[in-house]
């Protein structure tokens, strides 16, 4: 039987070198086109996408047993609520499919095939919590330093346990969406009275997400070795944020304003299946985590991330670098303290990890940190500078895993910065 991990598998369909969509990733995703504006499931080859509704027309799924209604769906939320196992058969029965060896769609494909550039990729996930976590001992560190005694950066409670805060679901928004620029009050200078008025200190955050899959009763705790079970897949993300406005309302209760106005996902669903081969170990945890927050295994995952910012011009520069694999707390630690309390999961539920930031300057996940609160400016190709982000602005977030030649990637999250109405 065809495996769809197979690392040797080859596709009918042109693949582009370097595509983020070899026949071994095939994430799952939302789109519509001018011809047919109802929104369905759809899976990406190469620069195509894939009609996973028309194919289930087709006949070709049947002995999957499929509600014909998934692929219908405006969310992959019914496809989660399957399960893991469920997903990854269809994963495997379209790897059949698109398998250089099988002609047995090939001379329908005008039926379901659409080039990438031809169609709108939707919001994948009908989300209903967001939580978003701290989780990169790099980032904590550059911001306790930055505002803090560097010599102690880290908040006593950091290391014992994934700080995290519920955000807003509704603001969340799919790879091309413009973002406008949030206003608020700021205090420029201490000691004087608050303003009001359009940020001028507005950042990205490099992170990623993952999805929940799998509900659990309130009242119910998952551990990390059930964690996996839960999670479906993952997704680039960017937390908006603006800086002036958080720095003057995070005390005491954290971010309000200065982080709901938006946030930007990728339109692809990368499932934890199609990333086993690139798990790794994670930093050492010191000093060792309460029992419920301990694990065993690789629960990180060695996916190379990067953030572009294109000018109002045109001009790009990749101004971050990061990974991944350097998340002090994992997605299964993080799973486990969400619900240790009982609190509830949902098929759709977004937790996002925090900004992630590498152990150099130059991997830094953030403006605040890579022009380091305003006093290291970034240089432009077109002779502009950057401390932070400015109107006009297209910052678009990429990140992809890559071993022993299978490349398996994410796409891009990217938003233009509109002016402040």
């Amino acid at each position: 039987m065809i495996q769809a991990n197979d690392p040797s598998l080859k596709t009918w369909l042109e693949v582009p070198e370097g595509s983020d969509f070899p026949i071994q990733n095939l994430p799952f995703g939302v789109f519509r086109t001018q011809s047919n504006p109802a929104p369905r499931l759809c899976t990406a080859i190469g620069d195509y996408v894939i009609d996973l509704s028309v194919l289930n027309f087709l006949s070709v799924f049947d002995e999957l047993d499929f509600p014909p209604e998934v692929f219908l769906s405006s969310s992959i939320n019914n496809l989660m609520a399957l399960g893991r196992p469920k997903a990854l058969q269809l994963r495997n029965r379209l790897a059949d499919l698109f398998h250089e060896g099988n002609t047995e769609i090939r001379d329908s494909a005008w039926h379901y095939l659409h080039p990438v550039e031809k169609v709108e990729l939707l919001l994948p996930v009908q989300i209903g919590d967001y939580t978003d976590f701290y989780s990169s001992i790099e980032h904590a560190t550059n911001v306790g330093s930055m505002f803090r005694d560097p010599a102690n950066a880290l908040l006593p409670n950091w290391r014992h346990l994934p700080v995290g805060y519920h955000g807003r679901a509704s603001s969340i928004v799919v790879s091309g969406t413009p973002i406008r620029r949030p206003k608020g009050q700021t205090r420029p200078k201490d000691e004087e009275p608050p303003v009001f008025g359009p940020s001028r200190q507005l950042d990205f955050e490099l992170e990623t997400a993952f999805v929940i899959g799998k509900e659990t009763a309130l009242g119910q705790s998952v551990s990390t070795s059930e964690a996996e079970d839960h999670i479906f897949g993952m997704l680039l993300f960017n937390d908006w944020s603006a800086r002036d406005i958080q720095k003057w309302e995070y005390v005491p209760l954290g971010p309000f304003l200065s982080k709901n106005f938006g946030s930007t996902v990728s339109p692809w669903v990368v499932t934890l299946d199609a990333l086993e081969p690139f798990r790794v170990k994670g930093p050492e945890q010191e000093p060792s985590p309460l029992p419920y927050l301990q694990f065993q295994g690789k629960k990180n995952y060695d996916i190379r991330l990067e953030v572009a910012i294109r000018t109002a011009a045109g001009a790009e520069k990749t101004v971050c670098r990061s990974n991944f694999q350097y998340m002090y707390w994992n997605m299964c630690q993080q799973l486990a303290h969400h619900t240790v309390n009982g609190c509830n999961l949902r098929v759709g539920d977004l937790c996002a990890s925090g900004t992630i930031s590498g152990p150099t300057p130059d991997s830094y996940g953030s403006m605040l940190e890579l022009a380091w609160k305003g006093t290291r400016p970034i240089d432009m190709p077109d002779g502009s500078i950057r401390t932070f982000i400015q109107d006009g602005d297209t910052v678009i977030v990429k990140g992809f895993a890559e071993k022993d030649g299978l490349r398996i990637g994410f796409g891009e999250a990217k938003g233009e910065v509109l002016p402040a109405f």
